[in-house]
């Protein structure tokens, strides 16, 4: 494991031991981040492996509550990149994971990397504060925990791009984590884990904050977790007292239509229609 973690750190089960009670009451939920976690020579390697995703076949997200890119599974991974993304889904990992939040079920990672993997946002862009999509569409099972693996160096307070975690009324960010090079950035996902980044990105043209994402899942959840047993999409939420969210967060005149629609229009026959449409 020296291959991928930094000195110090090696020891994973004693590391989430000793982090494990500031990782449960950490507010507003369980989280917790650590600088200088994995072996810099190695994410170095991985950052320069890095490709620029909007010249990918890529996935691109521009609307009113997210612009930008996130990788397809492992398609643009380099070597070493590969390497340490599959450590993450490693049962050593895996452990170190359990033992820190304290999660009973067991955990496993997604080999698919759905929804994870690599991203990158570029000036201008955001992701408005929101909760995660609760269940995997392939392996139908409760998503628990985020990582978040940052990879900026020489990455400035006044370009933004802070990771925020919210408060579940959604009137005070209480923790900004800046997205540094080698800073690593864990929290419980729930539906009311309200995260971020929903300002847009000040930094120079020729830079992007880019960032690793995995995602943890386990065969059922506490039911204190949980807002609504369907499956869900992600829940974009709106701060409040936000001019820029207000109007973020107005419905597009598609979403005003769909909506008359869905009042005037049977269930079955809606459903119907905005499936075929989506």
């Amino acid at each position: 494991m020296s291959k991928y973690l930094n000195q110090g750190n090696e020891d994973l089960i004693k590391l989430a031991k000793e982090n494990q009670a500031a990782y449960l009451s950490a507010h507003p939920f369980p989280n917790i981040s650590f600088d200088n976690f994995f072996n810099p020579d190695l994410l170095n390697k991985i950052l320069e492996e890095f490709p620029d995703l909007s010249k990918k076949d890529s996935i691109s997200y521009k609307d009113q509550k997210q612009i930008k890119f996130a990788g397809k599974g492992e398609n643009d991974f380099g070597e070493e990149t590969k390497g340490l993304m599959h450590f993450l889904n490693s049962e050593p990992f895996l452990n170190f994971l359990q033992i820190l939040t304290g999660i009973e079920e067991p955990l496993t990672g997604d080999p698919y990397f759905f929804g994870g993997g690599q991203h990158e946002i570029k000036k201008g862009g955001l992701l408005k504060i929101h909760a995660d999509f609760n269940k995997h569409p392939q392996l139908k099972l409760d998503r628990r925990i985020n990582v978040l693996v940052y990879l900026n160096k020489d990455w400035k307070e006044e370009y933004g791009g802070f990771f925020e975690l919210w408060d579940r009324n959604m009137e005070k960010c209480e923790k900004k984590i800046l997205p540094t090079f080698n800073k690593v950035a864990i929290f419980s996902t729930t539906d009311f884990s309200y995260h971020g980044h929903p300002d847009a990105l000040n930094c120079p043209e020729n830079m992007s904050r880019k960032s690793l994402a995995l995602y943890y899942y386990s065969n059922g959840r506490p039911a204190s977790e949980i807002n609504q047993n369907a499956k869900h999409n992600t829940l974009f939420q709106e701060r409040k007292n936000n001019e820029v969210d207000q109007n973020a967060f107005k419905p597009t005149a598609k979403q005003r239509i769909k909506s008359v629609i869905k009042n005037i229009t049977p269930p079955v026959i809606y459903n119907a229609v905005i499936k075929s449409d989506d």
